[in-house]
């Protein structure tokens, strides 16, 4: 049995340079998701969020080995995250935030399948939250990336540069919500060694729309 990964199967979108922004095209893309609000140090919602998702996606895993003999590899965490003044997302003034946590799965995973491995995480963990979890389509289009390399706290000036300065310069405006991929696990690397992905949707000043 082969096994894929989602992150080479959409290199592009998956790595990013650590020194500018590129732009890239994303197609649309199914995400396994959890909604929530408020900082994710404290609120009791985005720890189960994160278990959730992983116990879910793992299940789905497995039955996809069981059930269609196709075998891949789990995603990174990625999330969504805005605030109604975005300067409050810039000053990381967290409890201010919503967000959306999420895991990339591949195409041939569909709702029933969601059930049936939502109805075998009940059985065997019982976990809180899981009701919460949705399988979604995301549809981002042309979006601006970068690596940001160290703690998730010393994001504010890139994207502050992103906003005020690089999408100015390139006539372009945000479309979207802010969108981060851990390619590292936070649990495991120092905060000066973590590697995340910043994306933001963007569109053309000109565009209609």
């Amino acid at each position: 049995m082969s096994k894929i990964d989602l992150k080479t199967e959409h290199k592009s979108l998956y790595s990013a340079p650590a020194k500018d922004f590129a732009l890239v095209e994303v197609p649309p893309l199914q995400y396994l998701m959890f909604d929530g609000y408020g900082d994710p140090n404290t609120v009791a919602d985005y720890p189960q969020a994160i278990e959730a998702l992983y116990s879910l996606s793992y299940t789905l895993k497995f039955m996809s080995k069981r059930a269609f003999d196709r075998d891949y590899v789990v995603g990174p965490l990625e999330g969504l995250w805005w605030a109604r003044d975005m300067n409050s997302f810039v000053a990381r003034q967290k409890d201010k935030w919503s967000w959306t946590m999420m895991i990339l799965q591949p195409d041939w995973i569909e709702k029933p399948h969601l059930c049936a491995a939502l109805s075998e995480v009940v059985m065997k963990k019982g976990l809180p939250g899981l009701e919460k979890v949705r399988l979604e389509r995301l549809e981002e289009g042309l979006c601006a990336q970068i690596l940001h390399v160290g703690p998730f706290d010393d994001e504010g000036p890139t994207l502050e540069r992103l906003h005020t300065e690089w999408l100015p310069a390139h006539g372009l405006t945000e479309a979207g919500r802010h969108h981060e991929i851990y390619l590292s696990d936070a649990r495991k690397v120092a905060p000066d060694k973590l590697r995340t992905i910043l994306r933001q949707p963007v569109r053309r000043v000109n565009a209609a729309g």
